[in-house]
């Protein structure tokens, strides 16, 4: 009997749905049994069956292509008949071969491995029941968070073993070309994607085509990672939203009645490429993945990842969703096969939804106690964690205020009931002893080559071995920012304009919020929603009490810690704000600023000057050059091949002004849609 497990750590009546460990099942049964079990799934009624085989004739016969082999024919003066051929050779390339057999083996290596890896893998029957029947009544789009490459067969693991239909996934074209491996992807059910696709338009004419069939035909869930990218700081991306606009399209155009989006949490204790994460952010190229690098992975085997939870969120309609937000009579004006640029009405629906679906895929991961106690372990001196190492006592009790706290603000955490907290902790701990050790009723950090130096390292060196070892510790600290980040960024305004005036707080809340949309997950023209729930938040764990006029403080350590958690990436920010407003920094190229602020942020770490290390990291570095263009600060020249970039140096200082409190927030501008 499959058992069930139902968190002691959840808050309210809503989040008690039961997780079903479907590793127990599997332990007492055979590996082939489960391969070779039963597979008859119920399909989408709304649309005739088709073969994978059948999609790509049925895209390069489509109207839409026809179209566009005329267009692009005309301007590049190929015949059509060199287009098609292009457009097929494409198709050939990208187009998934979903085989049952190929299911089968996936089905047999995934159980073997996870077995291997897990000690549990946790899946919400509620989500997958709701899941089972939305699949017969419409197109469904399968969208789960990426924090490991583990999350990409997964979903079509469970599904395969509770029967029901397994998806399509889009993948990166650098998994086709992997030997053997690359085959075995495809055939259960991945098409491959350019990364780099650019203005190529036949490229884009033909994937567009094969996703919108896809949909069209309801072939089978289409699954596809809405941040894009695999999260190297294991928090939430900013979506991409070009795929969005393509599973989308076929109901903005009135193809299909209705079509269902699933967001999906993916939640991990421990993470398998933790180390290469990090080495990553620190400026070490990503491996290229192969069949041999796969097989010289194959020693993370030997380690404990704890537990996985699976949470399938409930599936929503687009229908029900874009009521109100977008008018589709703007596509009745053309035939549906002709090419259609989006409306910005239609991007800003687009954008709208997959930033409230990320949301949704953080409202529904798990929050372990060890993200909790990494929360903590940042906001020690570093010096304390290398060296002289944190009282044991210290961090179990403040861990244990923590959780409370986390709960007050409605996380979902996946702590154990009828264990005793101290064992949880301890457990914890040991889990993750490749980054932190206990001893001596000690807690130290665990840096690389501790025993292994055979010649003494600079000081540079040393920076970027202590950075590696917080940057893992700070990743697992990303995995709950989003519960805080919200109340955290009020307690930043209290504490940085030393004002209790509701509205100067609500303006530099939402300073804030603009600065930070490209380091933390806010959906688009909810300012004011943001500052209600995080006042909402302060008020019910007591940290402030609100009145119509004013938030005052009353719990100083709540708000002390919740300051503290933002400090880190205020920090940072402010490094790389002072590099741009340097006297020789007027044009630059991103392939210089990277490196540049990172030897000015070691200069900083080794002078004392500076004690955040994640200023470090190289996705921070992007998400200040990304905002810092969303703002229009950095201006791209249109001529450059380099990614080259004019700063407006007296823009960047004021940002840094108001970041550091020079600037009072009466001179703030609140945006026009943020009213109180």
């Amino acid at each position: 009997m499959t058992t069930t497990c139902q968190d002691s750590g959840r808050a309210g009546p809503e989040n008690e749905e039961e997780f079903v460990n479907i590793l127990e099942e599997e332990r007492l049964s055979s590996d082939l049994g489960h391969a070779f079990r039963t597979f008859s799934p119920s399909p989408y009624k709304g649309g005739p069956s088709c073969s994978a085989a059948d999609i790509p004739k049925i895209v390069l016969e489509s109207q839409y292509l026809r179209y566009m082999f005329k267009e692009i024919a005309a301007e590049t003066g190929s015949s059509l008949e060199e287009v098609r051929e292009e457009a097929s050779e494409i198709l050939e390339e990208m187009s998934q071969n979903l085989q049952l057999g190929f299911i089968r083996l996936m089905g047999y290596i995934f159980t073997k491995v996870f077995k291997r890896l897990f000690t549990n893998v946790y899946v919400n029957m509620e989500g997958l029941n709701a899941l089972q029947q939305a699949i017969k009544e419409s197109p469904v789009i399968l969208l789960p968070n990426h924090r490991s490459y583990v999350d990409f067969l997964v979903i079509s693991y469970i599904m395969f073993t509770y029967d029901i239909p397994v998806p399509v996934i889009a993948a990166g074209i650098r998994k086709a070309g992997m030997k053997i491996v690359g085959e075995i992807i495809r055939r259960s059910g991945a098409f491959f994607i350019r990364r780099a696709i650019g203005s190529d338009k036949l490229y884009w004419a033909v994937l567009s085509e094969y996703v919108r069939t896809i949909v069209k035909k309801g072939f089978a869930p289409l699954e596809f990672f809405v941040e894009g990218l695999r999260s190297r700081t294991l928090k939430s991306q900013m979506p991409k939203l070009g795929m969005m606009h393509m599973v989308l399209e076929p109901y903005f155009k009135g193809e299909v009645y209705d079509i269902q989006l699933v967001p999906i949490s993916i939640s991990y204790d421990r993470v398998l490429e933790e180390s290469l994460l990090v080495h990553e952010l620190l400026g070490v190229p990503k491996p290229k993945e192969s069949t041999t690098a796969l097989l010289k992975a194959s020693k993370v085997l030997q380690d404990d990842y704890g537990s996985m939870h699976v949470n399938f969120g409930r599936p929503m309609s687009v229908r029900h969703l874009c009521w109100g937000e977008i008018n589709r009579c703007h596509y009745n004006l053309i035939p549906r096969d002709l090419p259609q640029k989006p409306s910005a009405e239609a991007q800003a629906c687009v954008s709208w939804l997959s930033h409230l679906m990320i949301r949704i895929q953080e409202e529904g991961s798990l929050i372990s106690p060890w993200s909790l106690m990494a929360c903590l372990l940042l906001q020690a001196p570093t010096t304390v964690l290398t060296e002289e190492g944190l009282p044991w006592h210290q961090l179990t009790e403040k861990t244990i205020w923590l959780r409370k706290l986390a709960l007050d603000f409605g996380a979902r955490l996946n702590w154990p009931g009828q264990v005793p907290e101290s064992d949880v902790m301890s457990s914890s701990v040991a889990l993750h002893h490749s980054v932190v050790r206990r001893e001596a009723g000690r807690l130290y950090l665990v840096q690389e080559e501790e025993r292994e130096r055979k010649r003494p390292t600079n000081p540079e060196e040393d920076v970027i071995r202590t950075a590696a070892a917080v940057l893992m510790v700070a990743s697992y600290r990303n995995q709950s920012l989003h519960i805080f980040v919200r109340p955290a960024m009020l307690a930043t305004a209290i504490h940085v304009t030393k004002t209790t005036q509701r509205d100067e707080l609500f303006a530099f809340f939402c300073f804030l919020r603009d600065v930070f949309s490209n380091e933390f997950i806010f959906i688009p023209g909810k300012s004011s929603q943001d500052f209600e729930e995080a006042c909402g938040l302060l008020r019910k764990c007591g940290a402030v009490h609100i009145s119509e006029q004013e938030v005052t403080m009353s719990d100083v350590e709540v708000l002390s810690f919740l300051q503290a958690l933002l400090k880190p990436f205020i920090n940072s920010y402010q490094v790389m704000f002072r590099y741009l407003q340097e006297d020789g920094v007027h044009v630059f190229a991103e392939k210089q600023f990277l490196p540049a602020v990172r030897n000015l942020a070691t200069k900083l770490i080794l002078s004392g000057e500076l004690h955040t290390y994640e200023a470090l990291s190289a996705d921070t570095q992007k998400n200040v050059l990304s905002a810092l263009r969303r703002l229009e600060i950095l201006a791209k020249l249109k001529a450059s091949q380099q990614n080259e970039y004019r700063v407006n140096k007296a823009a960047v200082r004021r940002i840094s002004d108001i970041l550091s409190g020079k600037i009072p927030p009466h001179m703030l501008q609140t945006p026009p849609e943020a009213k109180l």
